[in-house]
């Protein structure tokens, strides 16, 4: 088992930064990939961005590309999502995910388990 804790969200202005930490705990030796995915109210759940635990190479979604980015910190078992230039349409629930096996990072049905997620809300 894996268990996640994110942390960092909030209330925040429209072009303002935010810095999103997912702390892993457990067999987190067993992970190939840690994602955050986003849901807004009645919307599906969305792909953000991922990275790969070993190697850091990440991947990250067309519509936060040049604003967010991925990292990680292998040593404290943290994966953070640095959020600029937010926008209102960024407001959602924002979950961290650990996935065990290689292929699609982008899908969310293949990740493994997930944290409880933090809001993110994003004022004009």
């Amino acid at each position: 088992q894996v268990q996640l804790a994110e942390s960092g969200g909030g209330l925040v202005q429209a072009g303002g930064s935010l810095k999103l930490s997912c702390a892993a705990s457990g067999r987190t030796f067993s992970a190939y990939a840690v994602g955050w995915f986003r849901q807004a109210p009645g919307k599906e759940r969305e792909f953000v961005a991922a990275i790969r635990w070993l190697t850091g190479t990440t991947s990250i979604a067309e519509s936060v590309l040049g604003r967010f980015t991925i990292s990680r910190d292998n040593a404290k078992n943290t994966v953070n999502l640095q959020m600029n230039s937010l926008k209102l349409e960024d407001t959602a629930v924002y979950y961290c995910a650990v996935r065990e096996t290689p292929g699609n990072l982008g899908m969310a049905p293949a990740y493994n388990y997930w944290g409880q997620g933090t809001q993110v809300t994003v004022s004009s």
